[in-house]
């Protein structure tokens, strides 16, 4: 039986991920953005985000639009492979496969 990972795993993390697996490689998403189509709170996305975060399965830059910061957040190349296998171990799972 394939292991998942435990990262990617957590309810709010697999969210994240898969929100995040939508965008194309190059792209990013503001993190008020994602806030809102997760409908997460700002500490429990940030927390989660950490945790993909020190895994190298996101990555969040701090900028400035003018004079507001402003925080980007997008899945790396790490993360898309980390939840392409996620996802075939899941087919996997349940009997299936890619």
């Amino acid at each position: 039986m394939p292991d998942l990972d435990p990262v990617i795993h957590a309810q709010a993390r697999l969210r994240i991920v898969a929100a995040l697996a939508t965008l194309d490689p190059a792209d990013q998403i503001t993190f008020p953005r994602l806030q809102d189509l997760l409908e997460m709170t700002a500490g429990n996305l940030s927390t989660h985000l950490r945790k993909l975060e020190d895994a190298g399965y996101v990555a969040v830059e701090k900028s400035h639009r003018g004079r507001t910061p402003v925080t980007y957040v997008a899945l790396t190349t790490t993360g898309r492979r980390a939840f392409e296998d996620y996802t075939d171990r899941l087919w996997a799972l349940l009997g299936g496969g890619r």
